[in-house]
């Protein structure tokens, strides 16, 4: 088979063009990789990417520094990755709860969506639906009926306006018609101490804040809101067994670039962070810390921020939530 020599010329070409690419690739990462987090240590996002640091290091035979960049609520972190050199090696360690609320709720962000570019998905947290003893319902379908039924008996509690459980409980309002009334805090601590005491009735919130409550029959969990059972309370269904099949409420982390990261680099990146989360033992840390391991190539985590950013943006819009 003969091939013409124009055509010979453009594979020649190709083929340069290609090979600093894969030069570029076989060479990361030339030094550490940063991962910059947008929370202070301790919860859901530093573990995460604590447990990523750990995992990914071994893959890669290369250190990877973790950098706890709070404040701004996240904008600081990601204000930093978006604006930084575009390598790969400087990562964001990126929560949904920023990540989707922050472009709807903000007029004016330091950083765009436009500006980050997924790696992959890496840990979700479920959430649980509980509630204060005197509500007279033991399971999901009987405190739907009794919150449509009773308008004006149930207040929530939730961590802060434009917190995840305040858009989520609102999003759960829409989606089943349920009536409660919003009371916001300022963190966990005092939200769980007035649903204990009965001052606030219901919180959707994460399973370690409300687990031993729950054990000691001082709280009532009716279902936690991921797709699988928290191992913590394996006995309490997940929402679509418990008969809500249109809802669900998981906290994601996720790793991201500066948009205008090299291909090749990207493609590294999200290989070698793929075989991390599938290390066994990250898989065993990460349940230690009641987190789900579940890794979503780049393209399967816009995906998921597409869909919940449509989901969000009505909730937030329908119930006129604001930012404290």
């Amino acid at each position: 088979m003969k091939i013409s020599r124009h055509l010979a010329r453009r594979l020649c070409v190709a083929a340069l063009l290609a090979t600093p690419l894969a030069l570029l690739a076989q060479a990361f990462p030339a030094r550490p990789i940063g991962l910059v987090v947008p929370n202070p240590p301790g919860g859901l996002v530093d573990t995460s990417a604590r447990l990523v640091g750990d995992s990914l290091a071994k893959v890669i035979g290369q250190s990877v520094v973790i950098e706890n960049k709070p404040g701004g609520s996240g904008n600081l972190a990601y204000q930093m990755v978006a604006r930084g050199a575009k390598d790969g090696h400087t990562l964001l360690v990126s929560y949904s709860g920023y990540h989707i609320a922050n472009p709807i709720l903000m007029d004016k962000l330091p950083w765009d969506l436009k500006d980050l570019t997924p790696v992959g998905l890496v840990t979700v947290a479920t959430n649980v639906i509980a509630v204060h003893p005197s509500v007279p319902a033991n399971n999901l379908r009987e405190f739907i009926a009794y919150a449509k039924a009773n308008p004006d008996k149930l207040n929530y509690a939730s961590q802060g306006n434009g917190s995840v459980s305040h858009i989520g409980t609102e999003i759960f309002k829409m989606q089943t018609g349920a009536h409660m009334t919003h009371v916001p805090y300022k963190g966990s601590g005092q939200a769980i101490a007035d649903v204990l005491a009965g001052q606030v009735q219901v919180f959707i919130t994460t399973p370690p804040s409300v687990m031993q409550h729950v054990q000691a029959g001082k709280l009532k969990a009716l279902a936690v809101t991921g797709k699988t059972r928290h191992p913590g309370m394996p006995q309490v269904p997940t929402v679509a067994e418990a008969g809500l099949s249109n809802f669900e409420l998981e906290s994601w982390v996720a790793i991201y670039a500066p948009t205008g990261t090299p291909t090749a680099v990207l493609q590294k990146l999200s290989g070698d962070l793929k075989r991390a989360m599938e290390l066994p033992e990250t898989r065993q840390r990460a349940d230690a810390a009641g987190i789900e391991v579940r890794y979503l190539s780049p393209a399967e985590t816009t995906r998921v921020l597409e869909r919940e950013t449509a989901d969000w943006t009505k909730a937030i819009r329908a119930a006129n939530i604001r930012m404290d």
